[in-house]
């Protein structure tokens, strides 16, 4: 993975509106790793960035998810909005997360890919709380 200083542009400038937002947001890069979530997101997740720091999309879909209906993680690779955002198109998905306490909910999640001169650089990922899994 590159080093912040060898980052895309547009991912630094991305990092910087997700910042200052107070919908939870995180920026993934190229393959889909978690480069940074902002503090909305943290508080929802129930742990920090800074205490986590980035992490492979491997390491995130083990953690936190999205799950299926029976609680297996989905590949990234399967999710039909990873699918939407590398072909340069919005995604929109509800699914289940796991927070840092391993409480489960679903959650509403929206992505924007981040095109830049040399095309597909990433994306934005918003989300927020849609209920509580029961059982």
């Amino acid at each position: 993975m590159a080093s912040p200083a060898q980052r895309p542009l547009e991912l630094i400038l991305a990092r910087n509106l997700i910042t200052s937002l107070s919908t939870p947001a995180m920026l993934v890069n190229q393959a889909g790793d978690v480069v940074f979530y902002n503090d909305a997101a943290g508080a929802l997740l129930g742990v920090s960035f800074e205490e986590t720091g980035t992490r492979s999309a491997a390491e995130w879909v083990e953690r936190h998810g999205p799950f299926d209906a029976d609680g297996r993680p989905i590949p990234i690779e399967r999710q039909p909005r990873t699918q939407a955002l590398r072909a340069n198109r919005p995604g929109h998905a509800q699914h289940r997360i796991r927070t840092g306490s391993d409480t489960e909910f679903e959650i509403e999640v929206s992505g924007v890919p981040i095109i830049g001169n040399d095309g597909f650089q990433g994306a934005i990922v918003f989300f927020w709380r849609a209920r509580e899994v029961q059982g």
